[in-house]
């Protein structure tokens, strides 16, 4: 669930504790890698050419070292792979502060998977995180998932969550308080239904909790809807 900490602030980037595999295809769903193939985060196709990921996860990456693996619920096998061409991490993140941990990732050439449209999910909101990362709550107890997993569960108040920014951010709730993100599902999409169709409403960013072991409390998500605007402003 949790990659590093930075003032204090717990990240996750690393499956999904107490989840399940994917029940159907998540063509949307990106695995973001090193040029080795190994995964590090998540994101979404938000447009064919551009791919929406949490800023703590690429800020210091080189677009030459990061490939991504789209269309496909298997981390090492098919769909697409495609380089990366441009990084564009929200100039308001500094990883001390809550908020604007977002970042876009240019691909060299447009994915053939369909791309996932935004959504607002208000306190109540029930919805899907889904990611690669751990599905052991402590830090390094276990690999990367090598199946996409599923968990459902719901937007809670924000005062649920430590040191949160509630314009900015979602807080979300841990089923049991023992399931949640973890360690490689950092930039991995929280999404709602809506009819037959996912929306993308949040970002994997961190702990709710300030705990390291995953799951043990509710996780902050990055409120995609309030960047709206901005994701606009930089894929035009």
């Amino acid at each position: 669930m949790l990659r590093t900490f930075l003032a204090g602030l717990v990240l996750l980037t690393t499956p999904i504790v107490g989840g399940k595999d994917a029940d159907q295809p998540y063509v949307f769903m990106v695995s973001v890698q090193q040029a080795d193939g190994e995964h590090f985060c998540g994101g979404s196709l938000v447009k064919p050419e551009w791919v929406l990921t949490a800023a703590h996860c690429v800020q210091n990456n080189p677009p030459g070292d990061m490939r991504i693996r789209a269309g496909s619920n298997e981390l090492a096998k098919g769909g697409e792979i495609l380089p990366v061409s441009k990084v564009v991490v929200h100039s308001g993140f500094d990883g001390v502060k809550p908020g604007n941990d977002i970042a876009l990732l240019r691909l060299a050439l447009p994915a053939k998977s369909a791309p996932i449209p935004i959504a607002a999910a208000p306190p109540g909101t029930v919805t899907r995180l889904l990611g690669w990362g751990q599905t052991c709550p402590q830090l390094g107890q276990c690999g990367p998932a090598p199946v996409l997993q599923q968990l459902d569960t719901q937007v809670i108040a924000v005062g649920r969550c430590l040191d949160i920014d509630g314009a900015l951010e979602l807080c979300t709730d841990s089923p049991g308080s023992v399931s949640g993100a973890c360690y490689g599902d950092s930039g991995g999409p929280q999404i709602v239904k809506d009819g037959t169709q996912w929306r993308l409403a949040g970002l994997t960013s961190r702990s709710g909790n300030d705990s390291s072991v995953c799951g043990s409390g509710p996780s902050i998500y990055t409120n995609v809807f309030a960047y709206t605007d901005w994701i606009t402003q930089q894929t035009m």
